[in-house]
């Protein structure tokens, strides 16, 4: 058979096999036809059948095609793509400079722009973040210069090389590694660094088998070098009143076994702790845990009702400083999640921006700022966020999500799937062969590092040696007037009050401010 021949041959194969796939995409289009018009459940199908499909696609591809050709570089949610963008070349340690000017609407309300100084620090008297002790009346307290940390996702959550890379990167970095509530697994002791072990509603990794706090785990767990602070989750931003949701097809063996809960069923925790129902059952529990560890114990929780941390307030100076949580971890409806109802992604919570500045108020009123160190989460992927939050008061930042662009995150929101297309929250092998840690690692280190490289820079422009001499007279917040007043002036420092108990009441947000103006010849 000749050349010519083998040709004729393939030609005359490919055109049945092409005749064989147009016949096919005919008949599988005129069944799909006949479905959708004898159906009922969806209108467009119904009324325009086969083409009607395609809808469900487009909507699905839109929010990827959003972020790249179609939302500027400003407006997106949650995190824009100049805020991603930042992060993203932090963490690959590329050049972030940029030209030309900002894109930022400088006019926008609420927008903040910190003071620079005629005389801003020289390189030569510029210092690191200073040295943070957190519980000072307990066995074994935790020293620490880190500003930016890496805040609570479980394993489960979180893939096997996501948890670690980013156990390796806090290690390089000299950062903590926060747990999440799903317990201590091998992955975030494997990179050496710090850890802080969060004990959510359900316990896990410290309890029993009826689900209750078991001390000999307690025991075990202060037995680690590695594990520094423990963190009590009362709320999480994105979904305050709700428990951790874990959908069954994550729960895997190994997570089931960490947790103390059966494979593949969903991991859905209580809305709060069934052993905390109070003030007082918060007080007890901390110092309970703090006891059997010996380490640092505090909560986390959103701002909603203020009361009760006026009650909080009241209730540990009758009992003593030394009694006191040694942390207080402010998250807000900022926050983020893997998965919770839309309603309380939305709705419920207070914003850090008013939240932070008052608890640090209501701290210092009752003599109590110095003892308690306050953690702020929310949204804090930049530097100018961080910073402003050092301003507030907060001792210490953490960040999520920041993290997660750091391991390579686009945004895809599938983190409550098991379809996360950059291997980070999702437990599929074929697709968290995409993250390799050794690699991410370094990138989770390079992230933190310029994180405080620039605060620093904003703290030097303002005239303050470290990060943490930034104070609410070096900010301004944009009015709905265009004009900016002074953060001092928003949210004044308030005196501390220790004798008059009826007269303890913070300043701040839900205080009425009136509006500041100023005089164009000021």
């Amino acid at each position: 058979m000749n050349d010519s021949s083998i040709a004729l041959n393939l030609l005359g194969i490919i055109a049945v096999l092409f005749t064989g796939a147009i016949i096919a995409l005919i008949i599988t289009a005129v069944v799909m036809y006949f479905i959708d018009v004898n159906q009922s459940a969806h209108t467009i199908r119904r009324n325009y059948p086969v083409i009607g499909r395609f809808r469900y696609l487009f909507e699905h591809l839109g929010e990827f095609f959003r972020q790249y050709f179609f939302a500027m570089d400003r407006e997106e949610l949650p995190f824009n793509r100049a805020e991603r963008a930042w992060v993203y070349r932090s963490a690959k340690n590329v050049d972030a400079n940029v030209a030309f000017g900002s894109t930022r609407d400088l006019s926008k309300t609420g927008e903040v722009m910190f003071l620079n100084s005629a005389f801003p620090t020289l390189e030569k008297d510029a210092a690191l973040p200073s040295e943070v002790i957190v519980g000072p009346y307990c066995r074994k307290p935790y020293t620490t210069s880190s500003i930016f940390n890496i805040s609570g996702m479980s394993f489960g959550a979180l893939s096997k090389p996501a948890v670690r890379a980013l156990s390796a990167g806090a290690a390089k970095a000299g950062c903590w590694l926060n747990t999440g509530e799903g317990g201590l697994s091998p992955y975030h002791l494997e990179g050496g660094g710090d850890v802080v072990f969060q004990i959510g509603t359900a316990k896990y990794g410290v309890r029993d088998h009826e689900g209750h706090l078991s001390d000999e785990r307690l025991k075990h767990l202060g037995e680690h070098d590695q594990v520094k602070m423990i963190e009590l989750k009362l709320s999480q931003g994105a979904k305050p009143g709700k428990g951790g949701i874990l959908p069954g097809e994550k729960v895997s063996a190994e997570i089931a076994q960490i947790r103390g809960i059966p494979e593949g069923h969903a991991s859905i925790s209580p809305n709060g702790h069934p052993d905390i129902r109070s003030i007082d059952d918060l007080l007890d529990m901390i110092e309970h845990v703090r006891e059997v560890t010996g380490k640092p114990v505090g909560f986390k929780a959103v701002i909603g009702d203020k009361q009760w941390l006026r009650d909080l307030a009241t209730a540990i100076k009758g009992r003593g400083i030394d009694r006191a949580p040694d942390f207080i971890t402010i998250d807000s409806c900022d926050g983020g999640t893997g998965a919770a109802p839309q309603p309380l992604i939305d709705y419920v919570g207070l914003p850090l921006k008013e939240s932070l500045p008052w608890v640090c108020d209501l701290l210092k009123q009752h003599g109590l700022k110095d003892r308690i160190k306050v953690i702020a989460s929310g949204k804090l992927v930049t530097p100018s966020k961080v910073a402003w939050a050092l301003a507030c008061g907060a001792d210490f930042t953490v960040s999520a999500r920041g993290f997660m662009f750091a391991l390579g995150c686009i945004q895809a929101m599938q983190c409550h799937k098991n379809t996360c297309p950059t291997g980070v929250t999702t437990h599929d092998p074929k697709l968290q062969r995409g993250l390799v840690p050794a690699d991410k690692a370094q990138r989770v280190a390079h992230y933190q590092r310029n994180m405080t490289y620039g605060v620093g820079l904003i703290a030097h422009a303002c005239g303050v040696s470290e990060p943490r001499l930034l104070r609410r007279e070096h900010v301004h917040v944009v009015m709905a007037t265009g004009l900016s007043a002074p953060l001092s002036e928003l949210h004044p420092e308030p005196v501390t009050l220790i004798d008059d108990e009826s007269e303890v009441r913070p300043e701040g947000p839900d205080v009425e401010v009136k509006e500041v103006t100023h005089d164009t010849h000021a």
